[in-house]
């Protein structure tokens, strides 16, 4: 159970709930991009220098949404030795929908049963890669609530990202992300409420209608536009929050310790870095740092996002900072893909596993998109050693564990989850021994509908 509530101090809006750790799971199986770029037929560096993407995790039939949220939770559970009598609340962010009534949450409740607790508050929450940071935003308004009931909230973040074959399928990628959240002294992240901005409009940037299929429809190009001004509109607010907040005349770039992003691909985090200072420039074009762009100084910001040389002036221009600040959380994705709602928060935890102890007092921003589109820039503050946290994740040691499958065998396999999807009454055929001990995984569908799953 928690610990004694620190107090709340209402007029500085501060928290004393938080985030106290994380654990991440990812399949064991992973094709090289280097490799499916031969196999596809397509340039060399098409995936690996144009997506900025090395390899990609993915998974076959024996698993699905509910079977990685499980075995992340299970895995948090026992990591953090805490029991399933100690949870109050457990929320769901995905956008990997297997069923259109019964929430992924509610599967995930047989872990619960043999400790006797059904008093479980949450569902889930869905907006494309965005379900997850509103499930913590959820979660964090639980526990600061009069509904709190003294224990702890668990958030996760789970999804599987595949694609139809083309030009997309090597921004796929599968992966899930958990939060023990609570109140007191065991808190390490704690959000800064003055510090968020939130912006969300109407588009068709990227959507699944067919329900059919688990493949999505995808605008390219908008999606890249539509992430860019959803960062621009909230870096603009959390700017201005940051500057009454900090009482400071200008709040930019250099003043924020780290900064993760979602990544749909490497590519985007670096521009999404360099668009960023660009922001600052256009605030604040006299600063002395910025002589060498001055060539953009009268460019509008709806010109800007097609400019191709304006794009790679300050992509060269933030290198520097972009290896102090962003650098240090971001290989994960670049090593499992895209895992949607897991996305923002592996890199969260990768930068934890690169830096630990090293982030005490400093302040971590995130930056969350989802397309449709919902996205969120936040900040938390690190108010205790993250060294612990670092150990548990131990995320390149299995990393390096993985097999690694050849590009012919992963189409086979992607088109067996293209045949299984939405069928009943089969079992998986995949072979389990690829799979961690402690992996849960799908044993059979019955003729309804109804899942099974069985722990390797």
């Amino acid at each position: 159970m928690l610990s004694e509530p620190i107090n709340c101090n209402g007029h500085d809006k501060t928290l004393s709930s938080g985030i106290i750790g994380i654990e991440v799971y990812f399949p064991q199986t992973v094709v090289s991009l280097k490799e499916l770029e031969k196999f596809d037929g397509v340039s060399q560096g098409k995936y690996t220098v144009g997506l900025g993407q090395d390899n990609m995790s993915f998974c076959g039939d024996r698993e699905d949404v509910i079977s990685i949220a499980m075995t992340v939770l299970d895995s948090l559970v026992s990591k953090y030795d805490i029991s399933y009598s100690d949870i109050g609340r457990l929320e769901v962010g995905t956008e990997t929908i297997i069923d259109k009534s019964k929430s992924v949450k509610t599967a995930l409740m047989q872990l619960f049963e043999s400790w006797g607790n059904t008093e479980v508050e949450g569902l889930d929450t869905t907006n494309a890669c965005y379900g997850g940071t509103q499930a913590l935003f959820n979660t964090l308004y639980w526990l600061e609530s009069p509904y709190w009931n003294g224990k702890y909230g668990i958030v996760i973040m789970a999804d599987i990202a595949v694609y139809a074959p083309g030009p997309a399928r090597p921004t796929g990628g599968c992966g899930a992300v958990a939060l023990l959240l609570g109140k007191g002294k065991q808190v390490k992240l704690s959000p800064e409420v003055q510090l968020r901005a939130t912006h969300m409009e109407n588009t068709y940037d990227f959507f699944k209608p067919n329900l059919s299929s688990e493949y999505p429809t995808v605008d390219g190009a908008k999606t890249i536009s539509c992430y860019l001004r959803a960062l621009d509109t909230c870096y603009a607010r959390f700017t201005q929050r940051a500057e009454a907040f900090m009482k400071q005349e200008k709040f930019s770039l250099h003043d924020i310790d780290y900064i993760v992003f979602h990544a749909p691909f490497h590519k985007m985090v670096q521009k999404s870095f360099a668009r960023l200072l660009f922001n600052d420039f256009k605030r604040d074009p006299e600063n002395k740092f910025f002589k060498d762009v001055q060539q953009f100084r009268n460019i509008s910001m709806e010109s800007s996002y097609s400019d191709k040389d304006l794009e790679k002036a300050f992509v060269t221009l933030s290198k520097p900072l972009y290896e102090e600040k962003c650098a240090p959380g971001t290989f994960l994705a670049k090593n499992i893909g895209n895992s949607y709602t897991a996305s923002l928060y592996g890199n969260l935890a990768c930068l934890i596993h690169e830096k630990g102890n090293a982030l005490l007092n400093k302040r971590i921003v995130l930056f969350s998109y989802g397309s449709g589109l919902a996205s969120s820039m936040f900040s938390l503050k690190v108010i205790q050693s993250l060294e612990d946290v670092a150990q548990k994740l131990d995320i390149k040691t299995r990393l390096s564990s993985r097999v690694w499958m050849n590009p012919e065998d992963f189409t086979k396999i992607l088109q067996l989850r293209e045949q299984r999807y939405g069928q009943v009454d089969y079992s998986p055929s995949n072979s389990i021994d690829s799979l961690l001990p402690g992996t849960f995984y799908l044993e059979q569908v019955d003729s309804i509908g109804c899942r099974k799953y069985n722990r390797k």
